[in-house]
């Protein structure tokens, strides 16, 4: 009887959602039992994804493996309480999106440090990073149409609707922030990049005057940047817990054919990801850099790249193995490491979102043609700026990505992909930081400081 009134009182027409929600609140436990062992992020997130995969195989199991299970009334309301979860975490990284990327942005530029060859070194690390950025999305763009991720995928709960994409022209004028505040309404994240780095620079330059004047908002920035770093930080932890509600309601409305649809995606960020590293090893040659000395030097970087997850944790290995080991000039590995850190991330910031581009635009039914390449490769290149490199802000980079291609209603489509993130984010991570390793010794190339005897000695060791 009160399990009766209990239903009654959560909208519930059925026992069964009743019990999915109690083996949904015990998989919480048993993760946050993990946490408080101090079981890592990343073992928590695999967990997470296990969890999910077994939950929504029992609730296909007590469907019956419907072929349409969202017409069962227990799966539908599971599946809706499940989105208050999945969804909710969803909508929290999203709230970040503005901010992060704006005080992100300005920070960079404010903690530039002053030297003899500053002007030419951020000009050359910009040019190659963004360069690179720009390659990146142009390989995630093509393997995603190549393999045609997304294709044939309905969307659940409603039907896919072909949208106009807008003429090159108008989407350039449109990125221009006329208005600060309506940009930042209707999302608009290159007007807002596009603001921050004029903030940046103009804040950078009267601190040479004015420097008393300027120094509180320096002190802001600073502060802010730690502030939302923090958030960020709480909210990511709990995308363990989000990822077991995102695997299951996916399992539980398309069923075992959503992995299937999910693993082509996954076949196709690996391919794209071989394909950039690539690049990388002949970026080098023609620049003068051994490829094989390189890769036996920067294996243990890679390994910790892709392990941790995190290019911020790979951050002090990187720079030292830029510096001992490939005799890269310390200030040049300093500032594009760290840069590439926050911007320019060829994995998180680049293939990655490219690659979801792809996919949701096929779910929509929306045309890919020439203009809608050009708007994603300015999209994604210039959003690439500001995303922060910690475990799971690649989810920023997506939603910034869509939100700047107009396709921020269709953001709940990438749930399958957010679930798995722990399978996909391993192979972006290295490509992350072997990318800002590689972008680290062409720029010193081109400032001629690099120490190739250094780099050449150092392999016979």
């Amino acid at each position: 009887m009160n399990s009766v009134f209990f239903t009654d009182f959560l909208m519930l027409s059925d026992l069964r959602t009743l019990l999915c929600i109690v083996l949904l609140v015990g998989l919480f436990a048993v993760m946050h039992r993990l946490q408080k062992k101090k079981v890592n992020f990343s073992k928590r997130m695999v967990i997470g994804t296990v969890l999910g995969l077994v939950l929504g195989l029992v609730i296909q199991f007590i469907s019956g493996f419907s072929n349409d299970p969202m017409q069962i009334t227990f799966v539908a309301e599971t599946t809706k309480w499940y989105g208050l979860i999945g969804n909710g975490f969803i909508d929290l990284i999203r709230m970040l999106v503005i901010p992060l990327v704006m005080v992100s942005i300005i920070h960079v530029i404010i903690n530039m440090k002053e030297g003899a060859n500053i002007g030419k070194l951020t000009k050359n690390a910009m040019i190659v990073t963004m360069t690179m950025v720009i390659i990146a999305v142009l390989v995630g763009l093509g393997v995603g149409m190549a393999f045609g991720v997304g294709k044939g995928m309905a969307v659940v709960g409603g039907s896919a609707e072909i949208k106009e994409v807008t003429n090159v022209v108008d989407t350039l004028r449109g990125l221009l922030p006329a208005n600060p505040v309506k940009a930042m309404v209707d999302v608009n994240i290159i007007a807002l990049v596009i603001m921050a780095v004029f903030f940046g620079m103009g804040a950078k330059r009267m601190s040479k005057k004015y420097f008393d004047v300027v120094k509180p908002f320096f002190d802001l920035i600073n502060a802010l940047q730690k502030i939302i770093m923090s958030v960020a930080m709480t909210i990511i932890k709990y995308m363990p817990y989000a990822v077991i509600a995102l695997l299951a309601n996916t399992i539980a409305q398309r069923g075992l054919a959503s992995v299937l649809e999910v693993g082509i995606f996954i076949v196709a960020l690996y391919v794209a990801v071989a394909i950039m590293f690539v690049i990388q090893l002949i970026a080098l040659a023609i620049f003068g850099v051994n490829p094989v000395i390189y890769m036996k030097k920067a294996l243990p970087v890679m390994i910790l790249a892709f392990t941790s997850r995190s290019s911020v944790g790979a951050l002090p290995l990187t720079i030292e193995t830029l510096t001992d080991k490939l005799g890269v000039n310390d200030g040049t590995a300093s500032f594009v490491a760290g840069f590439g850190t926050t911007a320019g991330m060829q994995g998180c910031a680049g293939v990655f979102p490219a690659l979801l581009l792809i996919f949701v635009a096929n779910v929509n039914g929306m045309p890919i043609d020439i203009t809608f390449i050009a708007m994603s490769v300015i999209v994604v290149a210039l959003g690439s700026l500001g995303i922060a490199g910690i475990p799971g802000t690649a989810t920023m980079a997506a939603s910034v990505a869509l939100s700047g291609v107009g396709l921020a209603s269709s953001f709940p489509v990438v749930s399958p992909i957010l679930a798995i993130d722990p399978i996909v984010d391993m192979g972006r991570t290295l490509i992350n930081v072997t990318g800002s390793m590689v972008n680290a010794i062409i720029v010193d190339r081109t400032l001629g400081q690099m120490d190739m005897e250094h780099f050449r000695k150092e392999v016979s060791k």
